[in-house]
C-alpha cells in the first residue's frame, strides 16, 4: 500500500516537473520580424503620402519662384509673404465662393437625383431596368474632350454659360451615374421588410424613402456626397471653358492665374495650393466617420 503511493507521488512530482508545452501561435499570428516588417512598410507607405503634401507646404515659404531649384535657400528665408499676396491681391474670395456654390450645388443636385435613381433600380422592376444602369455606366467611358463641344452647344442654346447652374448641370452628369451605382448597390443591402413596414403604417413610397430609407443609407450618401464634392472642387477643363467672368472662376481656373506663356510663379502656386486644401480637408473631417462604411457596404451585393 506504501509502496504504491510513494511509486504514485513520484509520478506526479515527475509529471510536474515536465516542462510546459509551448503555446501554438493562434491562426493569423506573426512573430517579431513580420510585426517590424509590417509595421515598417507602413511607415514607409505613409511617408511617402505625407511628402507631396510636406513639400508643397515647404515650398510656399520660399519668397521666390524659382526656389524650387534651390530648396535649400528656402531655410534661411522663409517668410508668410505668398499667403499675405494670396488673400489680398488675387481673387482668391470671389474663387472660393464660386467653388463652394459649384461643389455644394454639385453634391446636392447629384446626391438627390443619385439616390432616388439608385432607389427606384433596387426597388422597382420597371421594363429596361438594367439596361438603363448599364446606359449610366457607359457613360462614364466617354472622355472629356469628347463631351466639351455638345456640351458647349447645348448649354448655350439653354443660355447657361459663364453661369453656376450651367457648370453645376455638366458636373452632375458626371457624379450620378457613378453615384447611382453606388447607391444602388447600398440600397440593396437594406432590407426589403422596411418599405413594407412603412406601407403598412401608411406611408406612401415617397415617405417610406425619405423617411425610413434615407436615414439608414446615411454612410452611402455620404460616399456619394463626398465624390461628387471632390468631382466639382477640382476640376478644370469644363470649369475653363464654360466659365468666362474672372469672378467666377473656381480654384482650378484660378491657379491658371498664376502660369502665363514664358513665367510661372510657383511659389504663389503653392500657397494657393494650400489654402485650397483647407475647404476639402474639412468636408472630409465631417463625412469621415461613414466614409469607410460607405464605402464597404455598396459592394456587399449587386
Amino acid at each position: 500500500m506504501s509502496t504504491t503511493t510513494i511509486t504514485t507521488s513520484a509520478a506526479a512530482d515527475q509529471a510536474g516537473q515536465a516542462p510546459a508545452p509551448a503555446k501554438a501561435r493562434g491562426r493569423g499570428g506573426r512573430g517579431l520580424a513580420g510585426t517590424l516588417t509590417s509595421h515598417g512598410l507602413l511607415v514607409l507607405a505613409s511617408l511617402i503620402a505625407l511628402f507631396p503634401i510636406v513639400w508643397l507646404v515647404f515650398l510656399s515659404l520660399g519668397p521666390d519662384k524659382d526656389d524650387y531649384l534651390h530648396p535649400g535657400r528656402i531655410w534661411s528665408t522663409m517668410t508668410l509673404d505668398n499667403y499675405s499676396f494670396v488673400l489680398q491681391e488675387t481673387n482668391f474670395f470671389d474663387w472660393l465662393k464660386s467653388t463652394l456654390i459649384v461643389s455644394l450645388g454639385t453634391t446636392v443636385i447629384g446626391v438627390m437625383i443619385a439616390a432616388t435613381t439608385g432607389y427606384a433600380v433596387s426597388r422597382m422592376r420597371f421594363p429596361g431596368y438594367k439596361k438603363f444602369m448599364w446606359v449610366l455606366l457607359c457613360t462614364q467611358m466617354f472622355p472629356i474632350a469628347v463631351l466639351i463641344v455638345p456640351m458647349y452647344q447645348i448649354l448655350s442654346e439653354l443660355q447657361l454659360i459663364d453661369t453656376y447652374l450651367g457648370l453645376i448641370l455638366v458636373y452632375c452628369s458626371t457624379a450620378v451615374p457613378y453615384c447611382a451605382w453606388l447607391l444602388k448597390g447600398y440600397f440593396d443591402t437594406i432590407p426589403f421588410e422596411i418599405d413594407e413596414a412603412g406601407r403598412v403604417d401608411g406611408l406612401s413610397p415617397f415617405g417610406t424613402f425619405f423617411r425610413l430609407i434615407l436615414p439608414l443609407a446615411r454612410p452611402g450618401l455620404a460616399v456619394a456626397a463626398f465624390y461628387s464634392f471632390i468631382t466639382a472642387f477640382g476640376e478644370v477643363a469644363f470649369a475653363t471653358t464654360f466659365l468666362l467672368d474672372d469672378e467666377k472662376y473656381t480654384f482650378a481656373v484660378g491657379l491658371q492665374s498664376f502660369v502665363s506663356e514664358h513665367d510661372a510663379q510657383r511659389n504663389l502656386m503653392a500657397a494657393t495650393a494650400v489654402l485650397i486644401a483647407i475647404p476639402v480637408s474639412a468636408f472630409f473631417y465631417l463625412v469621415q466617420k461613414n466614409l469607410v462604411t460607405g464605402l464597404t457596404a455598396g459592394g456587399t451585393k449587386g
